[in-house]
């Protein structure tokens, strides 16, 4: 267990961070501003807000369990990025959504006001005029959410890791992630080799969010320059 480098762990990493991503991020910005600005101040989106608010707060081991009936038995995608990585979305879903809607309240009327009364469209406004200056709040929430769900290691233990799992050929392939690698080198007999195996990694790791936060603070710091108000 203390052999080999960890190519498998770094890349299955970058893998389902990628993904959780790809399926978090449209949903919670999109979701989160059509909720704020289409239904506004009405009485489901409170109770959406309260349930948002609520989800945030769930611990991640819950989350794994809910992976790990739904998707991992009940959807029968076993254990496999795919399942992992919804999982993780999970995770993240309701961080976004929050930041989001606090990005896009601090928003003046006037702007919004300003863009119909010039003849554009809801959706123009949204597009033009909300989305571009709440990116930089919204690219906030994306990194705190990033930074959670890299570290987590609940979620995928229950729903997409494996010892010696090779770098993933598919979506249903089980996959080899640094936290579980980290706590997999605590658990092993030959500790005097596994724990700094396990320092080394939890570095590797420590560096990716880094290096991931850092691209997201440049982008966060562009549109923060190009669109204000």
């Amino acid at each position: 267990m203390v052999s080999g480098g960890i190519l498998s762990p770094i890349i299955g990493t970058i893998i389902l961070m990628a993904l959780v991503l790809l399926i978090s991020v449209p949903i919670g910005v999109l979701g989160a501003i059509f909720i704020t600005e289409y239904w506004g101040n009405h009485r489901i989106s409170r109770i959406w807000w309260m349930v948002v608010n609520n989800l945030a707060g769930v611990p991640s081991i819950v989350w794994g369990l809910v992976g790990l009936g739904l998707l991992v038995y009940y959807l029968d995608f076993g254990l496999s990025l795919l399942a992992a990585s919804i999982t993780l979305s999970f995770v993240a879903l309701p961080l976004i959504m929050i930041a989001t809607k606090e990005a896009v309240d601090a928003i003046p009327s006037s702007i919004r006001e300003a863009s119909i009364a010039l003849g554009a469209t809801k959706w123009q406004t949204i597009r033009h005029h909300t989305i571009p200056y709440s990116a930089s709040g919204i690219l906030t929430g994306i990194i705190l959410s990033l930074s959670r769900t890299a570290g987590e290691t609940a979620p995928i233990l229950l729903t997409g890791v494996a010892v010696n799992a090779a770098i993933p050929n598919s979506l249903f392939d089980s996959i080899q992630a640094l936290p579980y690698y980290i706590y997999l080198m605590t658990q092993t007999s030959d500790r005097s080799a596994a724990i700094p195996m396990a320092y080394a990694a939890a570095l590797v790791l420590i560096f990716l969010i880094v290096v991931m936060n850092l691209g997201a603070i440049v982008l966060r710091n562009r549109y923060r320059k190009k669109y204000r108000w």
